[in-house]
């Protein structure tokens, strides 16, 4: 790495958009890499040394020619990353060393695949010269690991080449077969799960409750308020404390209009529940869910039949719909793997952990071919071959 410098980035605001972005544009268009999501969130104080997410990122220059930038925070907890580590954390404490601060590399509060290593060309000696920087950097503040979640399976393999760990999770997407409509998706599904589907569809709306989607130009504060509320609810009973503020949703409202999608339900003219989603190029990912009333099925409407239809009306080759949720595979999301990649600095622990993984990684695929086989599909269903239809070239 001699003609190879790295400079680090305490804010995103260090570097221009047009930088940053420049890193990420011979890719699939993915909202949560752009410079205005990131800054989002640390404009409004979302991300911050403050609540435990220190920005950190990298640029990394080669004979002084922006060749890629890195994502990073240094992070005092390990909250908001959905790859959960606490047992790493409470082991090397026992032992008696500081598993805090670690390096971060992901989206905060996203569990969303996507690239982690950005750089101008796809090219993979250039993603290596970046995790270099990464662990010369780490090695040089003493942190105690490095951590790249929720990236693309040739990232993925592509740090393990350098010496980082391999981990493996999974999450329930679904994949558009090219459909024309939501009853041609329930075509290609058993015969009960389609019965299933159409009955939760009329139940989650049988109070006189009313779905709208809404995105640019036609979402308002008064909007972000009522969902607003939504979101402190639902993250007050699952994790004590929601992970981004009010003012987070007004900074994506001016920047980033056109890839929200708010899907909101109503009931005698007052929104009851919402979901929110980020559309991508082929993908659209759905993240935050509240209500305020309780409504059999009305979280499976929102949050999974709706996604569905948004994604076939706009040519979308699959839906994201969060982390974790078995529950999703009878809606007719299937099992994917995640990916994740650690880089520990004591070697004692690193084959620890690196025992562990391999371990983890195996029933990882043992559970996805599981749940593979009990899918609500037609038995003749060739899943995949459903995951490879290019839809985009279909519309």
């Amino acid at each position: 790495m001699t003609d190879t410098t790295a400079r680090i980035l305490h804010g995103i605001d260090e570097i221009t958009a047009a930088e940053w972005d420049s890193c990420n544009k011979n890719r699939p268009y993915n909202p949560f890499l752009t410079h205005k999501f990131l800054y989002a969130l640390e404009n409004s104080g979302s991300v911050s040394a403050k609540t435990g997410w220190q920005p950190f990122h990298i640029a990394v220059e080669q004979a002084g020619e922006l060749i890629g930038v890195v994502p990073i925070y240094l992070k005092n907890h390990s909250q908001g990353e959905y790859v959960f580590d606490y047992g790493w954390a409470d082991a090397w404490h026992r032992a008696g060393g500081d598993y805090y601060p670690k390096m971060q590399i992901s989206v905060p509060f996203t569990p969303a695949t996507g690239p982690r290593l950005l750089t101008r060309e796809i090219n993979a000696e250039h993603e290596r010269l970046l995790l270099g920087a990464c662990m010369q950097i780490a090695e040089q503040i003493k942190v105690s690991s490095i951590h790249i979640t929720f990236m693309q399976q040739n990232q993925w393999e592509n740090a393990a080449s350098v010496g980082f760990l391999k981990r493996m999770d999974q999450q329930f997407h679904w994949h558009n077969g090219g459909y024309a409509d939501f009853d041609d998706f329930l075509a290609d599904l058993a015969s009960k799960k389609r019965k299933n589907i159409r009955r939760e569809r009329r139940d989650a709306l049988a109070n006189g409750i009313e779905i709208e989607w809404l995105t640019g130009s036609d979402l308002t504060e008064a909007h972000w308020d009522a969902f607003y509320r939504f979101y402190l609810d639902t993250g007050s009973r699952k994790w004590g404390s929601p992970y981004l503020n009010r003012a987070f949703f007004s900074e994506i409202q001016a920047t980033l209009p056109e890839d929200v999608l708010l899907i909101m339900a109503k009931r005698d003219g007052r929104y009851i529940a919402g979901a929110i989603n980020f559309i991508g190029a082929d993908t659209l990912f759905g993240r935050n869910w509240g209500c305020v009333e309780d409504h059999r099925f009305l979280h499976f409407e929102v949050c999974y039949y709706q996604a569905i239809e948004f994604a076939i009306q706009r040519g979308l080759k699959k839906v994201e719909a969060g982390a974790q949720g078995a529950h999703k595979v009878a809606r007719g999301y299937l099992p994917e793997a995640t990916y994740s990649a650690h880089w520990i600095a004591d070697a004692n622990f690193r084959d620890a952990v690196a025992r562990f993984v391999n371990d983890e990684r195996r029933y990882v695929e043992e559970d996805i071919a599981h749940v593979e086989a009990r899918t609500p599909f037609k038995a003749n269903t060739d899943l995949a071959a459903l995951r490879q239809v290019d839809v985009l070239s279909k519309t």
